[in-house]
């Protein structure tokens, strides 16, 4: 075993709780004709398992290198139309939840109230689990990488 710290101990335990969306709620933005970069940004917090693909108009920022880059980040998306972050690793309960409550505990402290700060539940593997319509909306989806 071990003795090494996990990558996270270096940074701060986020305060706050951010709330989930489902894979079927997202979809439905989806169906209603939302865009990424418009109205909601989509990160994919993978580094070492980033594989099988992703869904489409995903930004890959691993959660590894990305708690520095909260400020940028949040500048980004505030001087654009996005009111919604969604994040996801390959299950959303590691990764997804720590990188929505950081960008969460940003937002309090900037009283930024607009924007709001989503875990999609089931990461990655529930979506690529979910079916062909979820299937269809990925980038380089890999069938092997999701029989294993």
């Amino acid at each position: 075993m071990s003795s090494e710290a996990p990558w996270h101990a270096a940074f701060p335990a986020p305060k706050s709780v951010a709330p989930s969306i489902s894979r079927e709620e997202f979809l439905q933005w989806i169906r209603e004709g939302k865009q990424t970069g418009k109205d909601f940004v989509l990160i994919d917090l993978r580094r070492n398992d980033y594989e099988g693909g992703t869904i489409q108009g995903s930004l890959n920022l691993p959660a590894q290198s990305l708690y520095p880059t909260i400020p940028t980040l949040y500048s980004l998306v505030s001087n654009s139309s996005a009111k919604s972050v969604i994040w996801y690793c390959g299950s959303s309960a590691g990764r997804g939840t720590r990188a929505a409550g950081w960008f969460a505990d940003y937002l309090e402290a900037k009283n930024d109230t607009e924007i709001k700060s989503l875990v999609l539940t089931g990461g990655i593997k529930g979506w690529a689990a979910a079916g062909t319509e979820y299937i269809a909306l990925m980038d380089g989806y890999d069938a092997s990488v999701w029989t294993k």
